[in-house]
């Protein structure tokens, strides 16, 4: 019977300790650092101690830790030993020895308490090891799960009860799962803009971890004792999501109970003070940094050594502890008051160093005490603009968001010298909503008190009307995302506000824009709001467009995106549809995981767009996505841009580039720019012309009132703008409108302006410009700790830190001097001397951590990088600009210096406080770690010994690399370093240029990119000095250009010889010239091979062979078999006088191609005898190659079906015999134009280095191009031959050469007009007949997949690689790539702009330089760009390419084209002529005059101002004001009139066209259209609507006259119809709610034409008539439509005159 009492008692009864006894326990608890393989370096600390536990009274009992030890462990695990640490054991004991209290109750830990003035650090251990006594015993299930709450947080945990009742035991297991937290105990800094995403968190998460906890459990007397605890706690972190490639944080507890005493407790004599329950508990003050140990006490002597080390050190150079000394600084500002920093601030102001350190320190530190001494600064006016822009813009972005500093950054940015200027009011006010931004992100409802500044500024915007000010409202209201200011972004959007029609376009778009925050706390409601603006047509196509695109970004379900695509399906504005169906394709084919359902939905919904969208060109609105997410690693990146265009403009008017990133499970917008262009076209353009003072203007806008509702277009105010977003904060942006551009225009083109500009520069010049600078650019902070089982915090952390300096003196001198009235042509005739000295260098240093991290001790792993860039700059600089000389010197290299070097090491450190100066560090990968078993040797018993000797002797040789990259990988123990150097050696520089690489890391372990990181790796870029014959003095770069180009080369060659100049006779230059440079050497071996070449008379069989057999083959598989240059004589390169037929010279080149191996064998023959075999090869590869000027004729291995020349052979032979005079030299005929010149002076005054020289013909009938570079001395034949020319109009080649006298190496390019497969097409033929051998062809896998392409293998000649682009079509073309393994191709590719196809030209037509063809294809493009709108009898074709058929009225002006805007540049109006009614007569309004065209006995007649002009050879110049020309052609005039906007307007009587220029797009009105590219609105009536069909639309053009003063008889009225009709069951009368023609009152109709029109319709019984002025039918709605008849000519016996 007592066996079972006992076993009913011990199975209910919780654990937990007598009230009456004492309890002493052997505490153990050790935590470590670093990755998960053994033999490998981690950091840790262990402490030891027994622990004293006793009853205070029935739930409530102290807890004493006596006599605890630490230990710490820095070593190679698990080989190395812990080391006592003394140091840390005192600091710690004294607060650890102080008595604690818990509440206990049931297994369950309570509150807990410590004496006051305890430390978190102590306080946090004591939780730990109370942490262990946390159990929840259910009495009735052996395995269950429940939350539970522990040191860190409320988290899901899972317990397994084992029983022993036989020894009355039990056992306990309970596991943790940290990933899933109800509530998670942890904090972090710098992370405010990193959102999760909404998918499966756990398998993305870098961070993971879990514990484990066993309990031994005996029952006694008393209760169930807790006799023994063991706990693990595993966490690690995988930077690259890779599952082996981990870092780990392992710690472990054990808790042994040693023995019971009968004793109570007695109470502490102190007062104790609650820390809640077993929760982690974060020190209120930011925890200081884990790269570094600061003692906190008497921080304001360390601020001041630490501020003078780092200027003292950094004056110079970068000092390498510099950026820990700059954290330092930082972490010392944050533990002092305002009023040291006052202090200090005092110390330092008037030292320009010191005080711009400390600035930037206290900038950086985020705390209440630092802004409040930044506002005290900005208040006292101590801070030029330049410091407070970058103090407050650095201090506010990077503050700690709490209650204390919220008040105080919203008073800063109240300030009057804030408020007084705008950018800083700009900077202050965004930085400020940044704030709110990330406090609200930390708390669950965001103050009205912080958003009340905001919101002030948004009433006051409005209230006021102040775009700025509202600019600014919007931009800071969408900083913050709060949905609390949804109502303030409403009132600046008409839709939803009626005092909101005035606004401007970009504001509205601000407004949208704001919401974007807003919508990822409640995409909802936002969705609701955005999905009406969408949907509304009336509002202006971009607000549409950008409220489209903030849905997408709120990822919408699919009924939505449903939704969106059914209102594009009806859209009438092509701008919108196009930008929602490209915004759909570009991200249907998004791969990155949380955009998997809209990707999904899109999908869908692109199915009920029509494709015809995806081919619209790149006038309309688009847009780009790229972007890819590797699985294996979980991250992604992805990239938008947002074109939108505007109907006003030719150029996209909004572009918006934002990158994205995602990486484990968190998205962060990265990076956004976006530009915003209004009415800059007009600006541009804007010509002081007064267009409203003409006589014309009055007349335009007195027509344009006989039209029903028109208006002028309203002007557009011209701005730009532009603003700069960094983790989804918009940091800054900028405003240029109206004033700003005027004022700029202004400068530049007003002289007086611009000498006052200019004479400053000179000026500054002039004085000098000395100074220098040193600031640090960046400071990004990432933390996340989280609490361990044992108390201490585990913490992960990121620290970057960019500084830059320059050291800046310049001065220069000018003569002559600058005079008072300066002139440009001053400035040409000027020579500019500078002596510059500048130095400047950017340091950044980056620190990854992972360990503890207290005020006490730091023991973690740290990987630390930085990269140091310098570029000395120390010249002096002639610019002789009447010469056109340009010379700089600078020294030579004295001393060794480090351009770039970049390192990077990874090791376990660790620090305590009372050892600051001591600081111990292992490498992770130690010396003696095993090397990879794949590079081992085997080592044979016998041997080994003697073979580590031979080994280590070896290895112990220095090695030397130049001239070449060598890489080594050294074996066995302590060489595992990959080297790989690469030295280039400039000897007549006295330079050389060497990197050098260095890596050792533990990849040979496990090959993941966190092993890869693991050790030490260092890069250098090095400018060293080498070793030369003589000293160098100097370095010299001289760059001569025009006619004194030649001399130059002559002078400096012969070492400065003044007796030769310009005035020697030609021949002497150029013969000196070719001695020079070498050129009879260049063209020797070529000479030799033409003349082995022997006549033929199968000239034109061998042609017609190559020309039909695809299977001939030619060396090299070149274009040509003859070239220009082999056509001419043999003597041409020596001698200018070219009489040698060409066709004997040309038959022979094609028979030398036809027996390649003869040809060969015998050029070998020839050149083996002048020179090495290695050079004879070389020279033998090319020695029956063309010079580069290849002949017209066209072959290829492409079927003759499908590529034709465009040029036949009696054309190509003719544009050969024409190529062949020229020389093969230009140097011979030509001086240089170009001369080049680097190289440097020695002290025997020989000269050393490179000249480059380039001979130009531009403007012959077949240009030409030519550029030899070479060293200036005669020791080497080193050349570099360059050659570019156009054959024909249809032809282009070149050639790069290089080597012995050219002859080693060569790379030749020719580029051909012909057709494809009956296309116009071009071809693009690369050869490379011989490279060096390091010259390597790739081909990325996958890239024709990527591009769209599809690939074919096949072998195609070796050597050579051709591009053939087929125009199908002005928007698509065919492309194929031959490459030597493969065929890429693909039809129809799509262009993104319209290209000219039309008739060919003849090559005959074209004047010289032929060249033409090729250089005017970019005008040829822009001109086809240009709108023209054509009358052709009865058919009009519109600016838009609408095409419709109209029989014009009789009698009745049309208004065909007219300027719409402010200005009323020009009108054109057309009727029937009056000889005929199958001709036109035009009138035009434009500046003083109007202009009659009308035909007239077989000619077109011009009448100007009413005065006949002659009928023959008619040309006529406006004598003033913007320019106008009118001159006859093709039996018709034309009219010039580029001022108004008029391109060429053509009328001969039949055919009308009229070519405006491109800045008229979106300015036109008229039958011709808008030209805004928007053809599904072409029909666009004066009064705005859409009319039904083309006739309708034509007759809302026509100008009505007063009754019986003209002869147009027509006029608009309502019409009433004829038929009742049923609406709605209601019998109704209706009528038109748009005029109809109509014949004049008293004149019937003779003819009509019936036309579409919409009805308004009323009850039949309602007193309603046509002619009632109140009914304004135009302003009704549309019930129906129906087909009437309209008036189009009418006959008038009894016309009504009355008015």
């Amino acid at each position: 019977m007592r066996g079972i009492i006992l076993t009913l008692v011990f199975t209910l009864v919780d654990p937990g300790f007598s009230s009456r006894k004492t309890y002493i326990y052997s505490y153990e608890g050790f935590m470590l650092n670093g990755l998960q393989e053994r033999s490998l370096a981690r950091a840790g600390l262990r402490l030891s101690s027994k622990l004293e536990i006793s009853g205070l009274s029935e739930n409530t009992y102290l807890l004493k830790i006596r006599s605890p030890q630490l230990e710490e462990y820095n070593g190679i695990w698990p080989k190395d030993p812990f080391t006592r640490s003394s140091k840390m054991t005192q600091m710690l004991s004294s607060c650890l020895n102080k008595t604690f209290s818990f509440d206990y109750t049931s297994g369950r830990v309570g509150n807990t308490y410590a004496p006051e003035d305890c430390p978190d650090t102590c306080t946090n251990i004591v939780k730990g090891v109370l942490n262990m006594m946390q159990l929840t015993i259910k009495k009735s299930q052996n395995v269950y799960e429940l939350q539970e709450v522990g040191i860190g947080g409320v988290c899901p945990t899972r317990y397994v009860i084992q029983e022993d009742r036989k020894n009355s035991r039990m056992y306990v297991t309970k596991t943790i799962d940290q990933n899933n937290c109800q509530e998670n105990v942890m904090t972090s800094i710098g992370m405010a803009y990193i959102r999760p995403c909404p998918v499966d968190m756990m398998k993305r998460r870098p961070i993971k971890g879990t514990a484990a906890f066993s309990y031994k459990l005996k029952h006694s007397d008393s209760g169930t004792l807790i006799t023994e605890v063991a706990s693990q706690q595993v966490y690690q972190i995988s930077p690259f999501s890779e599952p082996t490639g981990v870092a780990v944080m392992e710690a472990r507890q054990q808790l042994i109970l040693l023995e019971v005493r009968s004793e109570r407790g007695s109470p502490p004599d102190i007062s104790m003070q609650s820390h809640g329950n077993l929760h982690y508990h974060f020190p209120s003050v930011l925890p200081q940094m884990p790269l570094q140990l600061i003692k906190t006490k008497n921080p304001e002597q360390r601020i001041a050594e630490t501020l003078q080390h780092i200027v003292l050190n950094n004056q110079q150079d970068f000092h390498d502890d510099v950026p820990y000394k700059f954290l330092e600084l930082v972490q010392l500002c944050r533990i002092v008051s305002t009023d040291t920093l006052e202090s200090f601030w005092k110390q330092f102001s008037d030292k320009p160093r010191y005080r711009r350190w400390l600035l930037s320190a206290i900038s950086a530190t985020g705390t209440t005490e630092a802004l409040k001494f930044i506002k005290n600064r900005i208040r006292n006016d101590d801070l030029n603009y330049i410091q407070t822009l970058l103090t407050v813009s650095f201090a506010l972005h990077l503050m700690k968001a709490d209650e204390d500093t919220l008040p105080i950054a919203a008073d800063l940015v109240t300030s009057s010298r804030i408020q007084k200027n705008p950018m800083l009011q700009q900077v202050a006010c965004l930085g400020y909503s940044s704030v709110i931004n990330r406090y609200c992100s930390q708390t669950s409802a965001c103050p009205k008190e912080a958003l009340q500044p905001l919101h002030d500024l948004a009433d006051e915007a409005i209230s006021r009307g102040r775009e700025d000010k509202m600019k600014l409202a919007l931009k800071c209201i969408g900083n913050v995302g709060e949905p609390a200011s949804m109502k303030r972004i409403l009132k600046f959007l008409p839709m939803f506000s009626s005092s909101a029609s005035d606004i401007p376009k970009h504001i509205q778009i601000d407004a949208i824009m704001a919401l974007r925050k807003i919508a990822q706390k409640d995409s909802k409601i936002v969705q609701g709001y955005l999905i009406q603006i969408f949907a509304d047509q009336s509002l202006p196509p971009e607000v549409r467009m950008m409220a489209c695109s903030v849905i997408f970004e709120t990822r919408p379900a699919l009924p939505l995106i449903t939704t969106i695509a059914n209102v594009a399906m009806k859209e009438s504005n092509l701008q919108v549809a196009s930008f929602v169906y490209s915004h759909m394709k570009a991200l249907s084919k998004s791969r990155l995981p949380y955009m998997y359902n809209i990707s999904s939905a899109c999908n869908i919904a692109l199915k009920l767009l029509a494709p015809k969208l995806d081919r619209l060109s790149y006038r309309y609105s688009k847009v780009i996505r790229v972007g890819g997410y590797f699985d294996n690693y979980k991250v992604g990146i992805a990239g938008d841009v947002f074109v939108m265009n505007s109907p006003e403009t030719m150029l996209p008017s909004t572009m918006i580039s934002k990158l994205m990133a995602n990486y484990a499970g968190s998205v962060a917008d990265l990076l956004e720019v976006g530009v915003r262009v209004e009415g800059l076209t007009d600006a541009i353009m804007k010509r002081n012309i007064p267009f409203a003072e003409y006589p014309t203007y009055k007349k335009i806008k007195e027509l344009g009132k006989t039209l029903l509702g028109w208006k002028e277009l309203p002007t557009e105010t011209p701005l730009i703008s532009a603003y700069l977003k960094i983790f989804g904060q918009e940091l800054a942006y900028v405003n240029i409108n109206k004033e700003v551009l005027q004022q700029a225009v202004k400068t530049i083109v007003e002289p007086a302006d611009r000498n006052t500009v200019m004479k400053r520069i000179a000026s500054q010049l002039r004085n000098g410009i000395a100074g220098q600078w040193t600031q640090p650019v960046w400071l990004g902070e990432l933390r996340y700790i989280v609490p361990s089982c044992i108390g201490l915090p585990l913490e992960y952390g990121s620290y970057t830190t960019a500084l830059a300096r320059v050291a800046v003196n310049v001065d220069g001198k000018m003569s002559p001097p600058l005079t008072g009235d300066l002139r440009p042509s001053q400035l040409l005739e000027s020579t500019m001397q500078i002596r510059s000295d500048i130095n400047p260098s950017l340091y950044i240093h980056t620190v990854a951590t992972m360990g503890i991290n207290t005020e006490y001790f730091q023991h973690a792993i740290e990987i630390q990088g930085k990269v140091q860039t310098r570029a000395p700059m120390k010249f002096d600089a002639k610019i002789d600009m009447k010469s056109k000389n340009v010379k700089i010197e600078t020294t030579p290299c004295r001393e060794e210096t480090e351009i770039v070097i970049g390192r990077h090491k990874a090791f376990a450190v660790s620090r305590n406080i009372g050892e600051l100066g001591v600081e111990k560090r292992t490498s992770i990968l130690p010396a003696d770690v095993s090397s990879n078993i794949v590079e081992e040797p085997f080592k044979p018993s016998e041997r080994t010994s003697r073979e580590d000797v031979t080994m280590q002797g070896a290895d112990s040789m220095p090695r030397k690399h130049s001239y070449s990259s060598q890489e080594d990988l050294h074996h066995g123990t302590g060489r595992k370093t990959h080297k790989r150097d690469i030295c280039i050696k400039l000897h007549h520089l006295g330079c050389q240029l060497c990197s050098y690489g260095r890596s050792r890391d533990a990849s040979f372990i496990k090959n993941t990119y966190l092993h890869r990181l693991i050790g030490e790796h260092e890069a250098k870029l090095v400018l060293m000095p080498v070793q030369t014959d003589a000293d160098i003095d100097k370095i010299q770069l001289e760059i001569q250009a025009g006619s004194r180009a030649a001399s130059k080369i002559i002078d400096v060659v012969s070492s400065g010889s003044e007796e030769e100049d310009a005035s020697s006779p030609y021949e002497d230059i150029q013969a000196k010239l070719k001695k020079i440079l070498g050129i009879e050497k260049v063209f020797k071996v070529t000479n030799k091979t033409r003349h082995q070449k022997k006549p033929s008379k199968k000239e034109n069989t061998v042609l017609t062979d190559l020309r039909t057999d695809p299977s001939a083959k030619t060396p090299s598989d070149s274009s040509s078999a003859s070239s220009t240059v082999s056509s001419s004589s043999s003597s041409s390169a020596s001698s200018p006088d070219h009489k040698k037929p060409v066709d004997g010279d040309e038959i022979g080149e094609i028979k030398q191609t036809g027996n390649k191996d003869t040809s060969s064998k015998s050029s070998s023959s020839k050149s083996s005898s002048s020179g090495s075999s290695s050079r004879s090869s070389s020279r033998k590869s090319v020695s029956h190659d063309s010079h580069g000027h290849h002949s017209g004729h066209l072959k290829d291995d492409i079927p003759a079906d499908r590529l034709s020349s465009m040029y036949s052979s009696t054309r190509s032979s003719y544009a050969t015999s024409r190529a062949a005079s020229q020389p093969k030299f230009l140097g011979d005929v030509k001086t240089p134009v170009l001369a080049i010149f680097l190289h440097g002076i020695r002290s025997n005054k020989k000269i050393g280095g490179l000249q480059l020289v380039v001979y130009a013909d531009v403007y012959s009938i077949t240009p030409r191009m030519q550029v030899f570079v070479s060293n200036l001395t005669d020791s080497s034949n080193w050349k570099l031959c360059a050659d570019a020319s156009v054959l024909n109009a249809h032809k282009a080649v070149a050639y790069l050469k290089w080597g012995w006298n050219c002859q080693d190496y060569k790379i030749s390019t020719e580029l051909v007009t012909g057709r494809f497969a009956a296309h116009p097409a071009v071809q693009v033929k690369l050869e490379w007949p011989k490279v060096p051998s390091s010259f390597h062809s790739f081909f990325v896998p996958g890239a024709a997949f990527m591009l769209g392409f599809s690939e074919r293998m096949g072998k195609n000649p070796s050597r050579q690689a051709r591009v053939i682009v087929a125009l199908t079509s002005p928007r698509t073309c065919d492309v194929v790539v031959k490459l030597p393994d493969m065929i890429l191709y693909e039809k129809a590719m799509r262009l993104p702009l319209s290209l000219p196809v039309g008739p060919r030209i003849s090559a005959s037509e074209l004047q010289p330089p032929i060249w033409n063809v090729f250089a005017e294809g970019p005008s040829a493009v822009l001109e086809n760009l240009k709108a023209c709108c054509s009358v052709s009898r009865n058919k009009i074709t519109t600016f838009n390419e609408v095409q419709f058929n109209y029989t014009m009225p009789a009698n009745c002006y049309h208004i065909l084209a007219q300027d719409c805007s402010s200005d009323l540049k020009f009108l054109v109006m057309m009727k029937n002529a009056e000889e005929a009614t199958n001709l036109k007569a035009i009138n035009i309004k434009l500046g003083s005059h109007e202009i009659d065209m009308y035909p007239a006995s077989g000619l077109v007649k011009l009448a100007i101002d009413g005065v006949e002009s002659p009928t023959t050879n008619v040309t006529y110049s406006s004598p003033a004001g913007a320019s106008l020309g009118i001159h006859s052609e093709k039996q018709g005039l034309v009219l010039v009139a580029p001022d108004y906007g008029i391109d060429k307007l053509y009328f001969n009587g039949n055919t009308f066209q009229i070519q405006v220029a491109l800045w008229m797009a979106g300015k036109t009105c008229g039958i011709c259209g808008k030209y805004d590219a928007e053809r599904e609105q072409e029909y666009r009536m004066p009064n705005g609507y859409l009319a039904k069909d083309a006739v309708s639309f034509a007759h809302s053009w026509i100008l009505e006259e007063k009754p019986c003063t003209g002869a147009c008889k027509l006029q608009r009225s309502f019409v009433k119809l004829e038929k009742t009709v049923q609406l709605a069951g209601v019998e109704s009368k209706c009528y038109s709610t748009e005029p109809v023609l109509r014949c004049m009152k008293g004149c019937s109709a003779t003819k009509t034409t019936p036309v579409t029109v919409g009805f308004h319709c009323l009850p039949a019984d309602s007193a309603t008539t046509v002619t009632d002025k109140q009914m304004k039918f135009d302003q009704k709605s549309e019930d129906m439509q129906d087909t009437i008849d309209a008036h189009i000519d009418c006959s008038c016996e009894n016309e009504d005159c009355s008015t």
